[in-house]
């Protein structure tokens, strides 16, 4: 739907409250899979009714650039919820829409736009953003690549209100989440969803209450992250291998990760997974291994040299192609090894 286009569907939950009170008609923004679970939840909670979800509006997608919903908005569609897809959320037909609803609250997740402080100051309950890191620690467009990029062991959903300034809101509440050393983006933001269910369901309602006092986020510790872009893919050998192994477990599904060298040519060798070993004699920054030829003959496994150890391929693919063993892709590109 595209920005000014209003919203169609029935709304989802209680008229009223288990009191009597009138139930708290509330908007959600989200647009990507991490939202979709706390959609739900917010569906799910008595008292709160959801008059409409924003999300952002259908991509094209696939080499046939076939237009496609957001996953907040296949959900809203199968769940036939008022929905609106502005192109720019702070358009002024946007806004006037919005304002329409005079939605007693907003919950916000993976949205992908700032919000204005006109849509900021509207709903009298408060507009709270859902974040999926330990604020003030990685804020920004990509918490949870960033969280695994960083050798982060633990990190945390944050519920904050919502401010003009970037994920800078005070903090209402937080849950704590574990990082596992091979977990990849999409398992970790995953995880992360489900705690954001849980910690929405808990403090929503003592927010509501007034129990729930928001506290300035601190100072110190703040860190920014920025949107992704096709080229952060690129291994770099001149780095260490722990931090590629760390990157090709942060990029996926995308931007990927990928070898390109001076043996490797144009093509890109995507890399899906990987582990680090130490660094032996003869290893080159760069280079492929292992060294002996034919690669058939050896029993080592396939690495790419880097700054400080080795980046022992395990799945890999050829652009365009199918994934595969680092072994058989090798065993079919000899002149890789050095």
């Amino acid at each position: 739907m595209s920005d000014g286009e209003g919203a169609q569907g029935a709304t989802a939950g209680p008229a009223s409250s288990p009191q009597g009170q009138p139930a708290v008609r509330t908007v959600f923004f989200g647009s990507g899979s991490f939202a979709v679970p706390i959609l739900d939840a917010l569906l799910a909670m008595p008292g709160v009714r959801v008059e409409a979800v924003v999300s952002a509006p259908d991509r094209p997608v696939g080499r046939k650039a076939i237009p496609t919903p957001t996953p907040v908005a296949a959900r809203a569609g199968e769940l036939d919820l008022p929905l609106l897809q502005p192109a720019r959320v702070r358009g002024a037909d946007s806004v006037a829409a919005l304002q329409a609803m005079a939605p007693d609250l907003a919950i916000l997740a993976d949205y992908g736009q700032l919000i204005p402080r006109v849509l900021i100051d509207l709903p009298p309950r408060g507009f709270l953003n859902l974040h999926p890191s330990a604020l003030p620690r990685h804020r920004g467009a990509a918490p949870i690549p960033a969280t695994i990029l960083a050798g982060d062991t633990d990190s945390a959903v944050t519920l904050i209100v919502v401010t003009e300034g970037m994920d800078a809101g005070p903090i209402v509440a937080v849950e704590r989440l574990e990082v596992r050393p091979d977990d990849t983006a999409p398992v970790l933001e995953e995880r992360a969803a489900a705690t954001a269910a849980r910690l929405l369901t808990r403090a929503l309602p003592e927010w509501l209450a007034g129990r729930l006092p928001a506290r300035p986020q601190p100072d110190e510790g703040v860190t920014l992250t920025r949107p992704l872009r096709r080229e952060d893919g690129l291994l770099d050998p001149n780095r260490s291998a722990v931090e590629l192994e760390r990157q090709i477990r942060a990029y996926q599904p995308w931007p990927g990760s990928f070898i390109q060298n001076e043996k490797t040519g144009e093509e890109r060798l995507i890399v899906w997974k990987a582990h680090v070993a130490p660094s032996q004699p003869g290893d080159r920054v760069g280079g492929f291994g292992p060294p002996s030829i034919p690669f058939a003959a050896s029993s080592e496994a396939p690495f790419l040299g880097t700054a400080d150890g080795r980046l022992v391929l395990e799945r890999v693919q050829r652009a365009g192609g199918r994934e595969m063993g680092a072994e058989e892709y090798l065993r079919g590109h000899p002149d890789l090894i050095r």
